[in-house]
């Protein structure tokens, strides 16, 4: 198989729903079996790293400066965010970084501003399909990762991503992270950026469910 089929076949909807299912059945299997689960954890960055390659390969609009703005933006922003968040516990409450999310700086994984982008990223180009006004875009997008986030939560201590003091969620935490996920579909707005990813949606099921079937089963 050559360089041009594989990208054709990553390209398919069909063929990369079927890969992300095998890719997080695979992954909840390994975190649900205690004795692999230390190895899955610290898979965590590279499984977001390849749903990140799946949707680079799929963006179907042509990125140009605006966009690379936005992507600084929006990455910078998510993490200097979490850098005074877990340093000072002033904006989501008091919290800690495991190893799930790989390498820190500043007590926080450099992978947290990547995931900040790709659920902007994801709902942005899902919602966007509707083609409804922008101010619907922005609050269903950010709502939508409000949702995720309440699952996410239940699930992050076990898969040592983070951990809060007292082991419970602050409600301030779920204020901040909507309020933060309006200011990030915001700047997608303002740039006037148009999104369009057919797999989009998959991505973001397939994460999703993941987290669901780990807080049923574990």
């Amino acid at each position: 198989m050559n360089k041009q089929e594989t990208v054709k076949i990553f390209r398919n909807p069909g063929y990369v729903s079927v890969i992300l299912l095998i890719f997080y059945s695979v992954g909840i299997a390994g975190m649900v079996w205690e004795v692999s689960r230390p190895y899955f954890i610290h898979l965590t960055p590279f499984a977001l790293l390849l749903s990140l390659g799946f949707l680079m390969i799929n963006h179907l609009t042509k990125p140009g400066f605006k966009e690379l703005t936005a992507v600084v933006i929006i990455y910078l922003t998510g993490y200097f965010i979490e850098v005074i968040g877990v340093n000072t516990g002033l904006i989501f409450g008091e919290y800690v970084y495991g190893a799930g999310l790989g390498p820190k700086l500043l007590a926080t994984p450099l992978m947290i501003g990547i995931n900040w982008l790709m659920l902007v990223y994801l709902t942005a180009a899902y919602f966007q399909s509707f083609r409804i006004k922008t101010v619907f875009v922005v609050l269903l997008g950010a709502t939508t990762m409000l949702i995720y986030d309440l699952i996410l939560e239940q699930i992050a201590p076990v898969i040592d991503l983070w951990s809060w003091t007292g082991d419970k969620v602050p409600f301030q935490n779920y204020v901040a992270w909507w309020i933060i996920a309006v200011l990030m579909h915001s700047i997608v707005a303002i740039l006037r950026i148009k999104l369009s990813n057919r797999i989009a949606m998959p991505v973001f099921i397939a994460q999703f469910l993941f987290f669901v079937i780990l807080l049923l089963l574990m």
